[in-house]
């Protein structure tokens, strides 16, 4: 005789899968949702689910947003988003980034909302001025760490975060290198040396200071342990200055040294007139190259329609 069973039938591979993340407990989906990244996480991760929007809503979540963005590919309000996402805060924001789309106006947001803000990091915001870094420092006095790349920012901005930021120990305020007319000022290294005696880790990539200006932050700033200076090609570290660095900088990249480990885009971009261009001159630029051609220097620069967005999930 033909027995019978009464035990269900196997589940789908699908319905397993929901219910394998289903039974996580909240700390280890937490854990999970973190990683995914800010964008990902208003923009989808949220609407998985009743129990991942309601982690999504928890202001831990939320102590540290990173605004990482592809500009090309990105069509949704980052703003509105950045918003948001420290609203959902509630005052815990410790850490933000911010990419490509960042202005005075938002920064002065995140000032306003964020008192415990530890490290703030600005890229290719050209919307940002002296003027509104200098406003939203002076709410900012718990600020550790500041990481600027190629950002159309002063000394006057860095003087303002030096008085405003006493608790300030790790500087990056990094600039494009293209080969051009010759230019040097150390009006950034001075800033530097005059209002962050706390510094400990210091990268001024592609800065256009000179030998007088890293003499500045060597006596201005002694408790610095790590200095990246690769492609300040107007700093020469022979003799005591040199010297003053192997002895006193635990950790120093030089103006020549490699930059394959660095994040961004290092490449010296020539700007000078194609009739101009000397085509024995090698793409590939060497310590003799910019040291031995007299008649050239190098220049450094500063550097899906989300209107739904507000409706449908702006809704704490």
């Amino acid at each position: 005789m033909a027995s019978s069973s009464s035990s269900s039938p196997p589940m789908g591979e699908a319905e397993a899968d929901v219910r394998h993340w289903a039974e996580l407990p909240l700390d280890v989906t937490a854990a999970i949702l973190q990683r995914v990244g800010s964008i990902d996480l208003l923009q989808n991760a949220q609407k998985v689910c009743t129990t991942w929007r309601s982690i999504s809503k928890d202001p831990a979540m939320w102590r540290k947003i990173d605004m990482h963005n592809d500009t090309f590919e990105m069509e949704y309000d980052l703003e509105k988003m950045t918003r948001h996402a420290v609203d959902r805060s509630c005052g815990q924001l410790v850490d933000i980034n911010i990419e490509h789309f960042g202005t005075d106006e938002l920064l002065m947001y995140i000032a306003d909302r964020a008192s415990e803000l530890r490290c703030l990091r600005l890229v290719c915001c050209s919307d940002i001025s002296d003027e509104g870094l200098s406003e939203a420092a002076k709410k900012m006095p718990l600020l550790e760490e500041l990481r600027i790349y190629y950002c159309s920012l002063s000394k006057e901005a860095l003087e303002s975060v030096g008085r405003c930021c006493p608790r300030l120990k790790l500087l990056k305020f990094n600039n494009q290198v293209y080969r051009g007319p010759h230019m040097n000022c150390d009006e950034e290294a001075q800033a530097i040396a005059e209002s962050m005696p706390g510094l400990r880790e210091l990268q001024l990539f592609g800065n256009k200071m000179t030998n007088d200006g890293l003499q500045a932050i060597l006596d201005g700033c002694p408790h610095l342990e790590s200095l990246d200076i690769r492609q300040c090609f107007n700093i020469n570290l022979g003799g005591t200055l040199g010297k003053k660095c192997y002895e006193h900088i635990r950790k120093l990249r030089e103006p020549y040294d490699s930059t394959d480990d660095y994040a961004f885009d290092a490449t010296v971009l020539d700007m000078r007139d194609d009739d101009s261009y000397d085509d024995d001159y090698p793409s590939g630029l060497s310590n003799i190259d910019f040291l031995s051609d007299d008649d050239e220097y190098y220049a450094f620069s500063g550097g899906s329609d989300f209107s739904d967005y507000g409706e449908l999930f702006f809704d704490d």
